[in-house]
């Protein structure tokens, strides 16, 4: 159990508020099977085909990809799935294919059943409640509004993505508490890996190791009390 009396509470998705196996094998698969089609189908869209180039630099792929485009980036997003990049621009692109998916109600998000209580809770009780994931912001409000337990946006005050900096940077934990407004310290972080957690610790923050079932043992160089739920954060 861990006694917190800060005044805002950021939170992990994979492996804190869902199941890894479900981004695993749901939502990466997802990504994986419809990405060629979502490209080939949007070819028109002069944003996306600027997104695209993105991605394919980030793919390490610098040649013009001509009118055959969305086949080009579809083989770089792929290439960049099969290395586990988080780049921000295969996240906007998977958060894109997600869209359709969640809109279209192929794809149902999953959170642990102590979830909408908490946030519930935690919302009601005054605290400011922030996602922050490497998941683009766009697929963070997506997931979180189409859970297997209905729409949890309204719970949320904010999303964070690679946009703000990298997961295991402490300055990117510095930015996230001034955006909201408070010192590091009235912020409690979750997540199951401990990386992420020694750097928002370095930061200054509150930390909280997620044990969900199918977690890896949380590898920290520094101690972060264990919540196998939200419900042994008491506030």
């Amino acid at each position: 159990m861990i006694v917190f009396d800060g005044r805002a509470i950021l939170l992990d998705v994979e492996g804190t508020t869902s199941s890894i196996a479900f981004v695993v094998d749901v939502l990466f698969p997802f990504a994986r099977a419809h990405a060629g089609a979502f490209l080939a189908a949007h070819r028109g869209d002069a944003d996306l085909r600027r997104l695209a180039a993105d991605l394919r630099a980030e793919a390490g792929d610098a040649a013009e990809a001509g009118d055959d485009w969305p086949v080009a980036t579809a083989r770089a997003a792929l290439a960049l799935m099969d290395r586990d990049a988080k780049t921000t621009a295969l996240k906007t692109l998977q958060g894109m294919v997600w869209r359709h998916g969640f809109e279209s109600g192929e794809l149902v998000a999953h959170v642990y059943d102590d979830v909408p209580t908490a946030l519930a809770a935690w919302a009601d009780s005054g605290l400011d409640v922030r996602i922050y994931s490497s998941g683009s912001v766009e697929a963070q409000k997506l997931f979180f509004g189409h859970t297997a337990q209905g729409d949890l946006t309204r719970f949320l005050r904010g999303h964070y993505d690679t946009t703000t900096g990298p997961k295991r940077a402490p300055e990117s934990y510095r930015r996230i508490a001034a955006d909201i407004g408070l010192e590091p310290r009235q912020i409690l972080f979750v997540s199951d890996v401990g990386a992420e957690l020694d750097a928002a610790r370095a930061a200054g923050m509150a930390t909280a190791a997620a044990d969900r079932p199918g977690n890896r043992p949380v590898d920290a160089e520094l101690d972060h009390d264990t919540v196998t739920s939200f419900a042994e954060i008491v506030t």
